[in-house]
This record gives C-alpha cells, sequence and structure tokens, in this order.
C-alpha cells in the first residue's frame, strides 16, 4: 500500500517547506473541510492506497476490512446474494464517495460483498484513525451523522426499489443514486458510466438497461451522451415509478 499524506513538491526544500494538510487531502476526500488543520494532518497519516481491477472482488461477506473506503477513481458494487441465491444490490459507490463507517464503527465483519465493477483506486482509512476522529473532531461527527442519515435514506429505497418490478423505475433509482448530493457532493450532472454498469448495480441486463435509458432519455430525465450519462431532471429521476 502507499500512503497518501501531505508531501513536499519535488525539488522545494524539506526544510522550512508547509503543506496545507487539509488541501491534500481534500485531493481524494471532501469531507477534509469538515477538520482542522491538525486533524486532517493525522487522518492522512492513517490513509493509505489499493487498486483493483474490474471484476475484481475487494472483499466477501463475512470478511474483514478494518477500513473506512474511499473511492478516488472507478466504481465499487456493495450487494449481497441470499441462502435462496438471489442477488441484492445495495448501492454503487462512484468517484468521491466513502462507505463502511457503520461497519467500521461497530468493528464487526461485513455483511455484504464489494466489488470494483471497473478498474478502481481506493483510500483506506485504518480504524485507529478513524476512531481517533470519531472520538475527538466535532466536524467530522457531524459530517458523519449527515452522512449516515443519507445512507439509511438511501437503503429505504434500496427495499422499496427491490419490491417495484418495473425496471426502467429500477435503472431510474440506481442511477439516481450515483448523483446524491451528499454522498457524492462533486459528482456534478454528469457521470462516465456504460450501461453494462449501470445494469449490473441494478441487477438488470445489459438490454434492459440500455431500454430503459432510452425511456428516461424519451421523458426528458438523462441525456445518453458518448461515455456517459447527464441527468436533466435528478428529483423526477430518483422517485421515477413511486
Amino acid at each position: 500500500m502507499e500512503t497518501l499524506g501531505p508531501r513536499v513538491r519535488p525539488g522545494r526544500p524539506a526544510s522550512g517547506a508547509r503543506v496545507d494538510a487539509r488541501a491534500e487531502l481534500r485531493k481524494i476526500a471532501f469531507w477534509a473541510d469538515a477538520l482542522t488543520e491538525a486533524e486532517a494532518a493525522r487522518a492522512s497519516k492513517g490513509i493509505s492506497e489499493r487498486r483493483f481491477g474490474a471484476g475484481t472482488y475487494i472483499c466477501h461477506r463475512g470478511d474483514r476490512l478494518d477500513y473506512w473506503t474511499g473511492v478516488v477513481s472507478g466504481l465499487v458494487k456493495i450487494s449481497a446474494i441470499s441462502r435462496d441465491g438471489k442477488a441484492m444490490t445495495f448501492a454503487g459507490a462512484g468517484a468521491g464517495g466513502w462507505f463502511g463507517e457503520g461497519t467500521v464503527l461497530k468493528n464487526e465483519p461485513r455483511k455484504y460483498d464489494l466489488v470494483a465493477v471497473r478498474d478502481t483506486r481506493l483510500a483506506m482509512m485504518n480504524r485507529t484513525t478513524f476512531m481517533w476522529l470519531f472520538e475527538t473532531s466535532v466536524g467530522f461527527n457531524r459530517f458523519l451523522v449527515h452522512q449516515l442519515n443519507e445512507r439509511m435514506g438511501q437503503f429505504i429505497a434500496t427495499i422499496e426499489s427491490d419490491r417495484i418490478h418495473d425496471p426502467i423505475a429500477r435503472v431510474a433509482r440506481n442511477l439516481a443514486w450515483l448523483f446524491n448530493p451528499v454522498l457524492y457532493p462533486e459528482v456534478g450532472t454528469h457521470i462516465e458510466i456504460t450501461q453494462e454498469e449501470l445494469a449490473l448495480l441494478a441487477g438488470v441486463s445489459r438490454q434492459i438497461a440500455n431500454r430503459a435509458l432510452q425511456t428516461l432519455e424519451e421523458a426528458g430525465l438523462v441525456r445518453l451522451e458518448r461515455g456517459g450519462i447527464t441527468v436533466v431532471d435528478l428529483g423526477a429521476l430518483g422517485s421515477y415509478g413511486g
């Protein structure tokens, strides 16, 4: 693993050099603004990097992964398979998203599988650093409250979506979750994602995802572009079929 912490730029004298820890941390973590400079420096030292190829399991259900995890680039599917073989996708995490805070707080094995949908680069904060921030930083705790509240709403919507048999609604809502302004505040209105990747997140075939996206585009909710999708009406997309 490569540690992701503040570094002095090449060619700059190390003596007397000053690095803005929050600015460095913010390159991989939007929540850095919630920390003090000292907290950001401590957080950076506890973060390491790992890369996973497309289709690779980051961890299996029941594994211990004692890291709070952020997606620097790529796409991660959070899912599980029931005893009767039914697959359920809980969420997709794109660039800028951080997940796994509940498991790290409870210090328990993962209750879901994590799969890299495409080549993915992860920033992983060890549990010791995470718990230090949790016990010390007021700003970090405020961020966590918003994060957990939004995550709970997302999972409730997942259950609802799973009971909706209309595949168009499933595709619409899974796409909308990737534009959640709390979980992914810097995603904007465009995301680079293939129809195959979206199909994996929604639990449908590529052909169904293609037809669903065409329907959503005809309804004026999205615009299909080369290499990605632009959302035109996020509110209507997130409530589609409800």
